[in-house]
C-alpha cells in the first residue's frame, strides 16, 4: 500500500457525503430492481447501510473535522423523513454537522416544503437535480423541470427568503441555464455539485466543459464542490483527475472551492485516502492558506456547520439501526 500523501493532522471538513440504510428506509435507486443507468457502471456495492461509524473507517487514518450531507434520493413521498434521519444520525454520531435536504421546487407543495426544510437547525441547503439532456448534442433550454421552467424557478425563487442555498447537480452542458439562474437571482448561493461532471475527457470536451464551467463562474454568487470526478471502470488516479482539479481551482479561484469525498459513491472508483491523497497533491503549488481553504475553511465558512457534541463522540455504536 502507497504511504498516505495527506498528513494526518490536516483539516478535513468533508462537504460532500451520504448516509443510508435502504433495509430500513426507502431509496428507489438503492432498493428498486433493476440498478438504473449510473456514470460509475455498476452500483450493486453501496447497496448497503452505510452509517457514520463506516464512513469514519473509511477514512482513517484522515480526521475528518465533520461533514456534509447531501440528499440521497429517499423517497420522494417523504422528504422531511430524511431531513429527521439526518438530524436524528447528528444525535447519534456528531456526524454530520449540516445538511443538504431534498425539495423537488416543481412541485406543487413545494412553497410549504421549503419552508419546513428550512426549520431544521442542519438545513442550510435544498437539492433538486433540475431536468437535464443525456448528452450535450441532446441539450436544449427550456425543458420541464429545468432550470428555465417558470414553475421551477419559482421555487427556487422561494429560497433566498428562507436563508437557504441551492445545491445544483447538473452536467456542464446545462451550465448556460445555471449561468442565467445566478443572475437572475444574485442573492442566492448556488453550490455546483461534482465540478460540473466533466466525464468526457475528449480534448473537445475538456475544452467545453472548461467554456461553461468559466461562463458560471462570472457570477459570485456560485460556488465549486470538487468531487465526483471519477471514471467508469478506471480506479482514481491523479492522472485522471489532477488536471481536472486544477483546471476548476483556476476556473473558480481556491476562494469558491471546496474539496468533498462524495462517499460512499466514489468508493466505486476509489478509497478514501487516495482521493484525498490525490486532492493534496494536485494543489503542491498553491499557499498553504489556500489549501486549508479547499480542504476545510471554505466548506466551514459556506455550510456553517453546527458541531459534534462532547457526548456524542461516546456514542460510535449508535442508537441508529
Amino acid at each position: 500500500m502507497a504511504e498516505m500523501q495527506i498528513p494526518r493532522d490536516w483539516p478535513v471538513f468533508d462537504a460532500h457525503q451520504h448516509f443510508w440504510d435502504p433495509q430500513v428506509n426507502y431509496h428507489p435507486w438503492l432498493s428498486d430492481e433493476p440498478p438504473i443507468p449510473f456514470r460509475y457502471g455498476d452500483y450493486r456495492p453501496i447497496r448497503r447501510r452505510y452509517l457514520p461509524p463506516d464512513y469514519l473507517a473509511d477514512a482513517a487514518p484522515i480526521q475528518v473535522a465533520g461533514s456534509v450531507y447531501v440528499e440521497t434520493e429517499w423517497d420522494p413521498r417523504d422528504p422531511l423523513g430524511e431531513t429527521r434521519y439526518a438530524h436524528d444520525l447528528h444525535a447519534a454520531y456528531g456526524y454530520p454537522n449540516a445538511v443538504v435536504a431534498q425539495a423537488w421546487l416543481d412541485r406543487a407543495d413545494a412553497a410549504r416544503l421549503i419552508a419546513d426544510q428550512a426549520r431544521f437547525p442542519l438545513v442550510r441547503s435544498l437539492r433538486h437535480k433540475p431536468a437535464a439532456a443525456p448528452s450535450a448534442d441532446q441539450a436544449r433550454r427550456g425543458l420541464t423541470g429545468g432550470m428555465d421552467d417558470p414553475r421551477w424557478r419559482d421555487g427556487f425563487a422561494r429560497l433566498g427568503a428562507h436563508g437557504l442555498m441551492f445545491d445544483l447537480q447538473a452536467p456542464w452542458w446545462e451550465l448556460d441555464a445555471a449561468a442565467d439562474l445566478a443572475a437572475d437571482f444574485p442573492a442566492t448561493t448556488i453550490v455546483l455539485n461534482h465540478a460540473g461532471l466533466p466525464a468526457d475527457r475528449s480534448a473537445q470536451g475538456l475544452e467545453a466543459w472548461r467554456r461553461h464551467m468559466a461562463r458560471l463562474a462570472r457570477h459570485p454568487n456560485v460556488v465549486l464542490k470538487i468531487s465526483g470526478i471519477g471514471l467508469k471502470d478506471r480506479p482514481w488516479s491523479l492522472a485522471d483527475n489532477g488536471p481536472i482539479i486544477r483546471d476548476a481551482i483556476s476556473i473558480f479561484g481556491w476562494q469558491r472551492c471546496m474539496f468533498a469525498s462524495n462517499f460512499p459513491v466514489d468508493s466505486l472508483v476509489g478509497g478514501f485516502v487516495p482521493i484525498f491523497d490525490g486532492f493534496y497533491q494536485a494543489t503542491q503549488g498553491l499557499p498553504e492558506n489556500a489549501r486549508r481553504a479547499l480542504f476545510h475553511d471554505n466548506a466551514v465558512r459556506i455550510y456553517r456547520p453546527v458541531p459534534q457534541a462532547t457526548e456524542n463522540q461516546s456514542k460510535m455504536g449508535g442508537a441508529i439501526r
